[in-house]
């Protein structure tokens, strides 16, 4: 039943199309029948590989394969200690992922769980309750307020019917629904004679024929968009990826080349494999898996004290990586709360203070000066006909306000209450006696009210400006007086207010009523004209800091919303997202300009636009894609079904945490536990400290692991004994990894990291002066322990001394050049010794492991070390200092940015 084209019928051609009766509807035998031929109203499960390939799954990387390697050659050098924590940090790495992609893929069974309701069909002419996984198309589908639409429904009945569809089209505002046809290019957010699965009847009651469901509904296309959308790799991994097989191929190629030439050179086959074996073991960084793991572990405790919860641990090190950032409008860059901004009266303009559905803020008039319906009176009418006609309720709770009802109505009784009306009071002083209800014909909703002072009545209306005017005959000066109506100074009014984006409303009154001449016929012309109420989804009080933020940092911020244009603009202007001229620019396309643009102009007019309005949920997920194939990271945000492929298409979605939707939330990789923009900034500053940290890790252990193979590799050529041994080695990657380089996953994030452009997608993980350093560093290392071990043989050392000396350099020369590395740019001296305390623990560690390998009889059995003299310390301590001056001349001589 995939048919897009119902919306574009008569209800009675729909009727008639699925073999159905609009007012009796299926009979039960044939529900039974479509039942089988169609299947369960459900959505399908989500389809992978097995257990078993998910896990295998885990260990396909190049690192992974090198320390797998790395693991078997320490066990068959009976270093079974070293070995279980080589398999150990594999199986870790291995548990993570497969623990993330299981938790990914909940985004699918959230969908599903969004259609799970009771339906109430009418069948064989009795209406009854049935789960909804047995409606098929052509049933006859009743809902009304506080239901949840079960399939995607052609309505043929509806009587003031009004549907919250924010979930699946963002539209911010609940949707008046009818049964007029449409046109058939109507976009699934204006299709009025449509209900969809998944979306909440917020107040009236209608029915209409079951066109679709399951898979086949909007909401199952959106099931497959989030089962389609590749779940991409984060710079770092790829960057890693890229790194390791570089790193393999250096390593097979050296170890061979190292096995060949002892070969070639007369030396004993065993002999030679074990320095092949030596030179393997010293070049693999057996410590990046874990450093990489526990430097994106502490990124993720930084961010959730900064109100962003992460879900896939990479994302912490994407946000920095991050240069479009697409935001969704309502509940992100917005506060969800609609509020009256301008309150007009024909003789006076108040501007509203404060924000959302609390009593916060104030009327000011054109002066400057705190206005109270008591003094201007039109205010005051204006104030209790928003508050008196209104059927939403505010309550309180967790610290906020929350609305029960239509936005607008809460909106206006927020504004009565910071102009003195509060609604409990409007309430007892002027309790509801009649309701002519608000209905998408009627377009306005007048109430007849017993004004328990005078022991008369009054009534109340609100509505669409036109139709207001059409219940009027005069207006209210600011004193109270009644004067001619001025139809063309309202409207000229409406039309300023709504340009700068706003939603108006009409008031009107009638203070003294008959209520006998309370219908809906007779109240035309007899109401006088109160004022008018602009509102809007006002933005959030740090969203325009935030985004001029993120342009300082060289991020572009980009609008995509299934709202109004004109709406999107207007909050997009107030941010500082567009200028005045931003729309005649072209930086505001809608859905329907977006399908219209020819495939090879599509990228350019995405990257120059600012602001998307009134998409669907297949174009944002395009949006995004185009956004990646021209090399762009991107981050999204969102909280709506509609928002969940492009969630997961996205290097890095963000999902809002109070007001997204589950599926939402499953879909993305980071959670904002306030839904504010601003938290994003403040993820952003802090994933790129993440990815500093882990470059300031592999910039100081590389030239170790170099130093070692290098070292072997010298031997090997020279013919000469081993200076150091595979299991000494192994102490030195093992032991300097955990108490000194992990140590820099603390350093604290360097002054104006918000101040720098994000980093090239293309730019390789280490730059060529980073690699320079590297190789400078690891030639003084081979140079300076071939010296010393060559001296300290030839004053008479014993090997083990000798080899000892030359551990205890490797290690000092890494505590050196630890402080180095806790800037890339900046001297040592100028960072302080205690800016990272966790640095010093480190180094007294280190220093007592140091001394227990060379001073501890059992530890010299072990790793075949020997005490040395206190003469060979100073000259340890000296080259170490050396290599320290040497790096920090490096630095000053450069003076540019790595």
């Amino acid at each position: 039943m995939a048919d897009d084209t119902h919306h574009g019928l008569a209800a009675h051609e729909v009727v008639l199309l699925l073999q159905s009766d609009a007012d009796r509807g299926l009979g039960p035998g044939e529900a039974e029948r479509r039942l089988e031929r169609f299947g369960p109203n459900v959505l399908p499960p989500a389809t992978g590989g097995g257990l078993l390939w998910r896990v295998l799954r885990q260990f396909h990387h190049p690192l992974v394969y090198v320390l797998l390697v790395a693991g078997a050659i320490t066990a068959a050098l009976s270093a079974y200690v070293d070995s279980a924590v080589i398999f150990a940090v594999v199986l870790l790495n291995a548990v993570i992922g497969f623990v993330q992609e299981s938790k990914a893929e909940t985004a699918l069974e959230g969908l599903r769980a969004m259609v799970r309701t009771t339906a109430t069909v009418v069948r064989g002419g009795r209406e009854r309750n049935v789960p909804s996984s047995e409606l098929v198309p052509g049933d006859l589908v009743v809902v009304e307020a506080g239901g949840k639409v079960p399939a995607d429904v052609r309505l043929v009945r509806a009587s003031e019917l009004r549907v919250d569809e924010s979930a699946l089209t963002g539209e911010s505002v609940p949707v008046a629904k009818d049964e007029t046809v449409l046109d058939l290019r109507t976009p699934v957010a204006d299709r009025r004679n449509m209900l969809h699965s998944g979306t909440l009847v917020t107040s009236g009651r209608g029915a209409g024929i079951a066109v679709a469901t399951g898979a086949e509904t909007e909401l199952g296309r959106i099931h497959r968009l989030v089962g389609a959308a590749e779940r991409l790799a984060t710079p770092l991994t790829v960057k890693l990826a890229a790194f390791s097989r570089i790193l393999t191929v250096v390593i097979l190629v050296l170890a061979a080349v190292t096995f060949a030439i002892g070969v070639v050179r007369g030396r004993g086959v065993v002999e030679t494999f074990t320095s092949a074996v030596a030179l393997a073991v010293g070049a693999i960084p057996e410590g990046l898996p874990a450093a990489v793991t526990i430097t994106l572990a502490i990124g993720v405790a930084r961010m959730a004290r900064r109100r962003a919860v992460i879900r896939r641990m990479p994302a912490v090190e994407t946000l920095g990586s991050t240069t479009v950032i697409c935001s969704d409008k309502t509940g992100t860059l917005t506060e969800n709360q609609m509020t009256v901004q301008t309150v007009w009266t024909p003789d006076d303009v108040f501007d509203v203070t404060g924000s959302g559905y609390g009593g916060d803020g104030a009327l000011h008039d054109a002066a400057g000066a705190v206005a109270t319906g008591g003094v201007h009176r039109a205010l005051h009418w204006c104030l209790l006909a928003g508050a008196g006609c209104n059927d939403a309720v505010l309550v309180r709770g967790d610290g906020r306000w929350d609305l029960v009802g239509d936005p607008t109505e809460g909106a206006m009784l927020a504004v009565a209450g910071k102009g003195g009306l509060s609604a409990p009071a409007v309430t007892r002083r002027h309790p509801r006696v009649g309701t002519i209800p608000f209905s998408s014909e009627r377009q306005y909703m007048a109430t007849l009210h017993r004004d328990t002072d005078t022991g008369g009545h009054l009534v109340l209306a609100k509505g669409a400006t036109e139709r207001i005017l059409g219940l009027c005959g005069a207006q209210m000066a600011a004193d109270g007086g009644i004067r001619p109506l001025d139809p063309g100074a309202v409207l000229a009014a409406v039309e300023g207010l709504a340009a700068s984006g706003l939603r108006v409303l009409a008031t009107a009154a009638l203070p003294s009523a008959d209520p006998g001449a309370f219908t809906e016929r007779q109240l035309p012309g007899t109401l006088v004209l109160t004022g008018l109420q602009a509102m809007l989804d006002p933005p959030r009080a740090g969203a325009a800091a935030a985004v001029s933020a993120c342009r300082t940092a060289g991020i572009t911020v980009k609008m995509i919303t299934g709202d109004h244009a004109a709406t999107a603009a207007a909050v997009a202007a107030r941010i500082g997202l567009l200028d005045a001229s931003g729309a005649r620019e072209g930086q505001v396309l809608t859905g329907a300009d977006l399908t219209a643009l020819p495939d090879h102009a599509y990228p350019a007019a995405v990257d120059r636009a600012r602001v998307f309005a009134r998409v669907s949920p297949e174009q944002k997920l395009r949006l995004v894609q185009a956004l990646q194939e021209r090399g762009q990271v991107v981050a999204m945000t969102g909280d709506g079904v509609n928002d969940a492929p492009a969630l997961r298409q996205a290097n890095i979605g963000i999902a809002m945490g109070r007001g997204g939707t589950e599926v939402a939330k499953d879909a993305a990789d980071m959670v904002l536990t306030d839904d504010d923009f601003a938290t994003i900034e403040a993820a952003v500053e802090e994933g790129r400290g993440v990815f500093d940290n882990l470059t300031k890790f592999i910039v100081w252990t590389l030239p170790t692991n170099m130093g070692e193979g290098l070292v072997i590799l010298v031997a090997i050529l020279l013919g000469a004994t081993l200076p150091i041994l595979p299991t000494q080695i192994l102490w030195i990657n093992m032991t300097t990894a955990v108490a000194l380089g992990l140590m820099l996953a603390f350093e604290p994030k360097e002054a104006g990291i918000m101040s720098r452009p994000p980093r090239d997608p293309a730019r390789p993980l280490l730059t060529g002066a980073l690699v320079v350093r590297i190789l400078l560093v690891s030639a003084l290392l081979v140079a300076g322990s071939w010296w010393l071990f060559t001296w300290e043989r030839g004053t008479g050392a014993s090997l083990p001394e000798a080899r000892t000396a030359a551990v205890n350099l490797f290690v000092a020369v890494e505590l050196f050049y630890l402080f180095s590395c806790r800037s890339l740019t900046r001297s040592a001296w100028r960072l302080g010794l205690f800016g990272n305390r966790w640095i010093i623990a480190g180094v007294i560690t280190q220093t007592a492991g140091q001394l227990a390998l060379t001073y501890l009889p059992a530890m010299n059995r072990l790793f075949d070390t020997a005490p040395v003299s206190g003469e060979a310390w100073l000259r340890i301590l000296g080259i170490a200092a050396l290599t320290a001056l040497v790096v920090a001349a490096d630095k000053r001589l450069r003076h540019q940015r790595l």
